[in-house]
């Protein structure tokens, strides 16, 4: 008869770090440290213990709102559309935006014809906007959706415009149809929005175009604050890094050529 063959030696830390790193790694969202706890039903000191040593081996980063995947997750390499890795390009690139300009960064995204809000990471010194009105319904009053809709087909464009009405959320949102087009047909690589969802704050944006995904990079500042080259220039650079880590190919030199008559 053959021996009975040896269980495996299983080690619990390593296996209770893993599922850290899954739960994680499926979020939508940045998880706090203590919402894992709770989850797994680890206690928080030995939840912390395996997060110090996986942000060590940069399998997890931490942020400011909770844990994202780190580079050295095996996904990144192969895999950049799924949910964990995505979220984490996408917090980098809006850290970045919101470290180098002092400005308040969102990311939004088109799918199954809607408009997504993605993210937030929020600057100190100008917070982010009362988000009063879902961007599924103002879309075409904010920078981040009107780049999307600039960059959308025209069929995919005339689609999503038939089927959300265009509400006048403050008196200098363009809620005439033809005129938002005609803003958007003539679109200069970037999108504005002057005080039309909030009195009192202006938004850019700026494309981010990657296999499968669409979508837009924006900031929110102080309506007196004057949208100039050098700006919408460090936001490219930082959308164009993100396209191309989400598997875009090089963004068209014709974006660098912007046309600041806002």
């Amino acid at each position: 008869m053959n021996a009975p063959e040896a269980e495996p030696t299983l080690i619990g830390s390593v296996q209770r770090a893993l599922r850290l790193v899954d739960i994680v790694a499926n979020s939508p969202r940045p998880m706090p440290v203590k919402t894992l706890s709770a989850v797994t039903g680890l206690t928080t000191g030995t939840t912390y213990n395996l997060v110090r040593t996986l942000i060590h081996e940069g399998y997890l980063t931490s942020e400011p709102d909770g844990l994202v995947l780190g580079t050295r997750f095996p996904a990144f390499q192969s895999e950049t559309d799924a949910r964990g890795v995505f979220l984490a390009r996408v917090r980098a690139a809006l850290r970045t935006v919101t470290d180098e300009v002092g400005a308040t960064a969102y990311l939004s995204r088109y799918h199954d014809g809607e408009m997504h809000l993605v993210d937030i990471v929020d600057a100190v010194r100008n917070p982010r906007i009362e988000l009063w009105v879902g961007l599924d319904a103002s879309a075409h009053a904010t920078a981040l959706g009107k780049q999307i809709l600039a960059d959308l087909s025209d069929d995919e464009r005339l689609d999503y415009l038939s089927r959300h009405r265009l509400e006048e959320l403050t008196p200098r949102t363009i809620s005439d149809r033809r005129t938002l087009l005609t803003q958007l047909e003539h679109s200069p690589g970037f999108a504005v929005d002057q005080e039309e969802y909030a009195i009192g704050n202006t938004c850019v944006a700026v494309p981010v175009i990657a296999p499968h995904v669409v979508a837009s990079l924006a900031i929110s500042l102080p309506s007196e604050h004057v949208v100039d080259r050098r700006l919408v220039m460090r936001m490219q650079q930082t959308a164009r890094r993100l396209s191309l880590q989400l598997g875009a190919e090089v963004l068209s030199d014709s974006e660098s050529v912007l046309d600041f008559s806002i």
